[in-house]
């Protein structure tokens, strides 16, 4: 059973960092694309940011120049720096990954159960 479970939420006030980690375990043989979604009050899921398994990235408007995704492949991780944060990013941040297990034999989309960002003025 694969399990994706996020980390490093919080309250900041407006202009701060905040770091997400999202470990993924279970029975992986591979991991290929990772992302970031976030869900605010009354809102849609969106996309925040996405890394393929060779490293790139792909970001929304909305955060380019201020969030970076990174992972790390040995770990089964990936990481969400989000600095110059905002208000309007307040919402549950959700991890994603299209992952493949042997028991499966083919790859499936994994979510965590969110993690609470939220940004005060």
């Amino acid at each position: 059973q694969v399990r994706l479970v996020e980390s490093g939420g919080g309250s900041v006030q407006a202009g701060g960092s905040l770091r997400l980690s999202c470990v993924a375990s279970g029975n992986i043989f591979r991991i290929n694309a990772m992302g970031w979604y976030r869900q605010a009050p009354g809102e849609q899921r969106e996309l925040v940011a996405g890394i393929n398994r060779d490293g790139r990235t792909n970001y929304e408007d909305f955060v380019k120049g201020r969030f970076t995704i990174s992972r790390d492949n040995a770990k089964n991780t990936v990481y969400l720096q989000m600095n110059s944060l905002k208000p309007e990013d307040t919402a549950v941040y959700y991890c994603n990954a299209d992952i493949l297990t042997l028991a499966a034999g083919r790859y499936y989309d994994y979510w965590g159960q969110g993690t609470q960002v939220t940004v005060s003025s």
